[in-house]
């Protein structure tokens, strides 16, 4: 029967979506798929796929209450300061101990290397007073200073010369005129006190400075040999009161004295003079020594100060008062 035999009036036929043929294709393929696995099966092992985890409720933040540092006291910042103070001392005392112990060491070693007897002054054997000093040209002042260090100490000969037969003069004056007991005693404090003086103070002080090439001991020179030239034009002019027989005296003594006293008097005062003349030809001497040295007044103060804090004395003298002064506090 052809399509035109149906009736287009009747009632239309309920139609099934899901009797196509694609679709029951399909529905029978998904289910033979899924008869078909095997959940034990390592070839269909699948992978999964981690479930994210929500975040739960959040917290209000809690802030800590801040707490001040406490303050220390005024007891233990004087505590702690004694302690760090003390601590400080025991250092310095280790450290002095230390450089004592190792200057002793260096003078021992010294002394066994080379041991040199004092030699000045010559002294005989038998006398009971020994030399002070050790004193050789040669072997302690370079060649350069030899030469102008002789020539000091024979300076110094000629000091200690000029005031004994000052002395002398005196004597003879004071002999012919008993007024004159003051000047004969002075000129023998003249002697008996300058002669010394003068080898310790400038003579000395030149010779270290020579030795070991001492800016401080070049100063000490400078100074206290200026003012020893000052005292020979005093001991040269010669006032009658002075104890010294200068051109003054010896001139006053050719009218009254003896012609004797005289001439010893004017050839006293010609050796003062020749004192003079020598002090500054030497000191100007030196001072030419001392510019090729390079020397200066700021080297003389390090070299004082590296002096004073060495010396064992003032390093206990040091300690000594750091410790009352912690025990006080």
């Amino acid at each position: 029967m052809s399509a035109f035999d149906t009736n287009p009036f009747a009632d239309p036929m309920d139609v099934n979506p899901f009797q196509d043929p694609s679709v029951t294709q399909l529905t029978n393929a998904a289910q033979g798929g899924l008869a078909e696995f095997n959940p034990f099966s390592e070839t269909n092992a699948t992978t999964t796929v981690p479930a994210t985890q929500l975040p739960g409720p959040s917290q209000p933040a809690v802030l800590q209450p801040s707490v001040e540092p406490t303050q220390p006291t005024p007891q233990a910042v004087a505590a702690a300061a004694q302690a760090g103070l003390l601590r400080q001392q025991e250092e310095l005392d280790r450290k002095a101990a230390e450089l004592e112990r190792k200057e002793r060491e260096l003078q021992n070693a010294a002394a066994n290397l080379h041991v040199r007897e004092n030699n000045w002054p010559p002294l005989p054997s038998w006398c009971p007073v020994k030399p002070c000093f050790y004193q050789d040209f040669s072997a302690e002042i370079p060649a350069d200073y030899q030469r102008i260090c002789k020539m000091l100490y024979y300076l110094w000969m000629l000091h200690s010369l000029t005031l004994f037969l000052n002395l002398l003069a005196c004597l003879a004056w004071f002999t012919s005129d008993a007024s004159n007991g003051t000047a004969f005693g002075l000129s023998i404090l003249w002697f008996v006190i300058f002669t010394p003086c003068a080898f310790l103070c400038w003579y000395r002080p030149i010779y270290k400075a020579f030795r070991s090439d001492n800016s401080f001991s070049f100063f000490v020179f400078f100074f206290i040999f200026f003012c020893q030239i000052g005292v020979y034009f005093i001991q040269m002019i010669g006032l009658p009161t002075l104890g010294t027989s200068g051109w003054l005296a010896a001139l006053s003594a050719l009218k009254e004295k003896p012609l004797a006293v005289s001439i010893i008097m004017v050839v006293v005062a010609g050796f003062f003079t020749l004192c003079a003349g020598l002090s500054l030809f030497l000191l100007q001497r030196v001072h030419s020594f001392y510019r090729r040295t390079g020397a200066s007044f700021q080297q003389a103060q390090e070299e004082f100060s590296q002096g004073i804090f060495s010396s064992r004395t003032f390093r206990n003298a040091a300690s000594s008062a750091a410790r009352g002064t912690f025990q006080g506090n």
